[in-house]
C-alpha cells in the first residue's frame, strides 16, 4: 500500500502517502477495489499536524540553537501529501466519472491492472508504460493504419530524444504492409550510412529475400546500391514552389503564363529568355535568377547547366518511382542533407503532391481502400506548417493536415517549437508524443490541442527526462506515459534474438537429421 485517499475533487483527489513509501510526478496509482480506479499523481505537498507558526519556531530552534528534532509520534503528525486525477474505471475499462472510496487504498500499479492493454492490428509501437520514472514491461502499440492517416506530431526541446524516438517508431513500421513511409531526412540520420540505421532491418529478418527491399534510400551522394537523387525538372509546376519560394503576384502570373504556353519545358524556356507577352523584363529577370539559384543551375553562353539534384535530361521517372516503392508499403529515404531548406520543401513538395493526387483519384475510382496508408515525415514542421508561411499561401503540407486523412496520407511532424503551428492545424494532428519541453510557451500550445486534458501536466511535461515522453491521442483511454528504449539497443537486441531463433532452428534441423 502506497497511501490512502483523504479527500479532494474528482480531479484533484488528495492521497496520505504512507511513511517510507515513496510517489513520483507522473506514477500510476489503482485506488480501492469497488470501483478500482486509476489515477496519477500530478502534484507532491508537504502535510503536517503542526501549524506553519510552530513548524518555523522548531526549525529556527534547530537552526539557531542546534537542538535536535524529535517528534512524538512523527511519522503521524508530519507527511506528504499526493494529488491526483482520475484516468480510468478499471472494471469497466471506461474513462472514470465517479469519485474513488473516501479512506480506500491506494497501491502501486500491478501487471493485474494492465489487461486492457492489447496488441491491435497491425502494431506501432511507441515504448514502454511509464509509471513516473519506473518502466514497466507492458509495451504500448497503436493500429498504425488507424494512428498514420489522422498524423502524428512529435514535439520536444533540444537533446530530449526526438530521433531517437522517431528511429525506434519507423523500424517499427519497416515491415507493415498496411503503410510506407516517405522520409524526408535534412540530418541523414535515418538511414544509417556510417551507424546503426533502418539499413540494418533486412539483417534483422531470418528471411532476407522477401525483407532486403523494404528500406529505399535516394541521396545526391548515394552509397552502394541506393538510388542517386535526380529529379527532371519538366516535373516541376508553379504549384510545387507553394511554401518554398515567396513570389510576388506578378512573378507568380508570369510562371503561370510560361507553363501554360510552354508546358513541361517552361523553366527552359524562362532561363533561356524565350519570348512571352505581357510581362516586364525586370520581373522575368528576378524570376530567373531566383529559379538559378533554387534549382543549383547556372547560366553560360546561353546554355544551362545542372549542377545539382535538378536535370534537363536525367530524373525522367525518380518520382514516380518514389510513389511506386510507397505503394508496395516500402520506406523510402531522401537524404537532404545536402541541399539547401528550400530545395528539400521542394523535393517534398514534388513527391507529396503526386501522392496525394493519386491517392484522390483512387478514392474516385473505389480502390483506394486497397492501397497502403503513406505517412511523411516532415523535420522542423514550422518550415511548411508555421503561421508565417501559411500567411503567404497555403501548401501541398497544410493541405495534407487538413485533408489527408480522407485520402489516407498522414503526416508525421517533428518540431522544437509547437507555439509556431496555427491551432487548427494543431488539432487536426490527432496523436502528439510529448517529450520534455522547458519553455511555458510551447507546453502551453500543445496543451491546449491535446487529445486529453493535460491542463494539470504542465509541470510533468516540464520534468521529462531524456526518453520520457506521454502520449495523448483519441485512440488511447488516458494520457499515456512511456519510456523510448535507445533506437542502438533495440536494434541489436533484435538482431540477438533474430540470431538465436536462426542457430535454434538450425540446431533443430541438425538433431532431426541426426534422428532420422
Amino acid at each position: 500500500m502506497k497511501g490512502t485517499i483523504i479527500g479532494g475533487a474528482f480531479n484533484k483527489i488528495l492521497i496520505r502517502q504512507k511513511t517510507n513509501q515513496n510517489i513520483e510526478l507522473g506514477e500510476l496509482l489503482v485506488s480501492g477495489k469497488n470501483p478500482k480506479i486509476l489515477l496519477q499523481a500530478y502534484d507532491l505537498i508537504y502535510g503536517s499536524q503542526l501549524s506553519q507558526n510552530h513548524l518555523e519556531l522548531i526549525s529556527g530552534m534547530k537552526l539557531e540553537q542546534g537542538s535536535s528534532l524529535e517528534f512524538m509520534d512523527g511519522e503521524l503528525r508530519n507527511y506528504n501529501l499526493v494529488v491526483a486525477k482520475n484516468l480510468m474505471a478499471l472494471d469497466t475499462n471506461n474513462i472514470s466519472k465517479s469519485l474513488p472510496s473516501f479512506f480506500s487504498d491506494v497501491n502501486a500499479l500491478s501487471n493485474d491492472d494492465l489487461k486492457f492493454f492489447s496488441l491491435p492490428n497491425n502494431p506501432l509501437f511507441f515504448g514502454n508504460l511509464r509509471s513516473g520514472s519506473n518502466v514497466l514491461e507492458q509495451t504500448i502499440n497503436l493500429d498504425a493504419k488507424k494512428v498514420l492517416p489522422e498524423h502524428i506530431l512529435i514535439t520536444a526541446s533540444t537533446g530530449k530524444g526526438k530521433s531517437n524516438l522517431t528511429s525506434c517508431l519507423l523500424w517499427s513500421l519497416i515491415d507493415k504492409d498496411a503503410c510506407g513511409i516517405l522520409i524526408l531526412d535534412p540530418h541523414d540520420e535515418y538511414y544509417g550510412r556510417n551507424k546503426i540505421g533502418l539499413k540494418d532491418f533486412s539483417k534483422n529478418s531470418l528471411d532476407n529475400t522477401t525483407q532486403k527491399n523494404k528500406v529505399v534510400y535516394y541521396s545526391k551522394s548515394p552509397l552502394p546500391g541506393t538510388m542517386s537523387l535526380k529529379i527532371n525538372l519538366s516535373k516541376i509546376k508553379p504549384s510545387h514552389f507553394n511554401g518554398v519560394v515567396n513570389w510576388s503576384d506578378a512573378q507568380y502570373e508570369a510562371l503561370i503564363a510560361y507553363h501554360r504556353k510552354y508546358k513541361q519545358d517552361w523553366i527552359k524556356a524562362i532561363l533561356t529568355e524565350q519570348e512571352i507577352n505581357g510581362f516586364h523584363e525586370t520581373t522575368l529577370a528576378v524570376i530567373k535568377r531566383r529559379l538559378l539559384n533554387i534549382l543549383d543551375l547556372q547560366s553560360f553562353d546561353g546554355k544551362i547547366i545542372c549542377q545539382g539534384i535538378f536535370d534537363f535530361d536525367a530524373g525522367e521517372t525518380t518520382i514516380s518511382d518514389v510513389c511506386h516503392e510507397l505503394e508496395l508499403a516500402n520506406t523510402v529515404i531522401i537524404d537532404t542533407s545536402n541541399l539547401s531548406s528550400n530545395v528539400e520543401v521542394l523535393v517534398g513538395s514534388l513527391i507529396s503532391t503526386e501522392l496525394f493526387y493519386k491517392y484522390k483519384r483512387y478514392k474516385t475510382t473505389g480502390v483506394l481502400k486497397e492501397k497502403p496508408v503513406i505517412s511523411i515525415v516532415i523535420e522542423e514542421a514550422p518550415r511548411v506548417l508555421g503561421k508565417e508561411v501559411l500567411e503567404k499561401g497555403s501548401n501541398i503540407f497544410s493541405t495534407l493536415a487538413r485533408e489527408g486523412r480522407k485520402f489516407k496520407v498522414g503526416l508525421i511532424a517533428i518540431t522544437q517549437l509547437p507555439s509556431l503551428i496555427p491551432r487548427q492545424i494543431l488539432a487536426n494532428m490527432n496523436t502528439k508524443i510529448i517529450l520534455g519541453m522547458e519553455m511555458g510557451v510551447e507546453r502551453r500550445a500543445i496543451i491546449e490541442s491535446s487529445a486529453q486534458d493535460l491542463s494539470d501536466d504542465e509541470k510533468n511535461i516540464a520534468l521529462l527526462d531524456k526518453g520520457e515522453a506521454i502520449i495523448t491521442s483519441n485512440f488511447v483511454k488516458f494520457a499515456t506515459p512511456i519510456k523510448m528504449p535507445l533506437f542502438e539497443e533495440m536494434v541489436k537486441k533484435e538482431q540477438n534474438s533474430a540470431k538465436n531463433s536462426q542457430n535454434l532452428n538450425v540446431r533443430n534441423d541438425y538433431t532431426s537429421i541426426g534422428g532420422a
